[in-house]
């Protein structure tokens, strides 16, 4: 995951981020099943999902975002899973 995630960032010619409410857009799932996706402790816990990175420092709850480049690579691996179980 991570040389996956490493190798998108340096694919991207432009590092994007994206906002909470845009990762919903773009994935279509909903705030508490993204952060369900997070939580180690959650049965819908995804290792894979991609990890927010801090927009802030300092703070007690800084504001995050997500590698528009990462949440491209998990979307189209979810993707290529979809087809090759059907």
């Amino acid at each position: 995951m991570a040389a996956r995630n490493e190798a998108a960032i340096k694919e991207a010619k432009e590092i994007r981020i994206l906002r909470r409410k845009q990762l919903e857009d773009r994935t279509g799932l909903s705030r508490s099943t993204i952060y369900a996706r997070l939580n180690p402790k959650s049965p819908s816990y995804d290792p894979t999902f991609p990890k927010p990175i801090e927009l802030g420092h300092g703070m007690k709850n800084p504001p995050v975002g997500w590698l528009e480049s990462e949440v491209e690579s998990w979307l189209t691996a979810q993707i290529e899973m979809s087809r090759k179980a059907a």
